[in-house]
């Protein structure tokens, strides 16, 4: 099945919301304490989500007219990859990082960084991104990664 991917829209910010909140409980909890996982979704409320609809490329795929995954493009920075759940594992994520990636010649982008959660760094080295340092918001540890690109001329 081929993965249908948009630009997102404000109407989005609520199923967007509730899929990243998803994720988080769901997926990220394995690799972080509870009392952080219970505090990243104040983060992601639908209000938050359409105010950084403004100022970043955002996108979703959808499947049967449901979300099922969303990323955005902030500059040079890749934010906010997260797929439901139980549509993890088919494609999505990647075809997500692919329809970013293919916007560095647009854009002229020599080098793409990602802010990766503990779960997700080996996904991010698998497409080509390399750890430069880690970061602490407090009690969680962000990996910073980055990836070189070759823009078309």
């Amino acid at each position: 099945m081929a993965i249908s991917i948009r630009e997102a829209r404000p109407e989005d910010a609520v199923e967007i919301s509730a899929l990243i909140i998803s994720a988080i409980k769901e997926t990220n909890a394995k690799d972080y304490p509870a009392s952080l996982i219970e505090k990243l979704p104040d983060n992601s409320s639908p209000e938050q989500i359409a105010s950084r609809m403004l100022t970043r490329e955002t996108f979703v795929s959808v499947k049967d007219g449901e979300i099922t995954g969303t990323a955005s493009l902030d500059k040079n920075t890749i934010r906010s990859i997260f797929v439901m759940p139980r549509h993890q594992g088919f494609g999505i994520g990647l075809a997500l990082m692919k329809h970013i990636e293919e916007l560095t010649s647009k854009y002229e982008i020599k080098e793409l960084t990602v802010p990766s959660s503990i779960t997700a760094e080996g996904f991010y080295q698998r497409l080509g991104y390399a750890k430069v340092r880690e970061e602490h918001e407090g009690i969680e540890k962000i990996i910073i990664m980055r990836k070189i690109t070759s823009p078309s001329k």
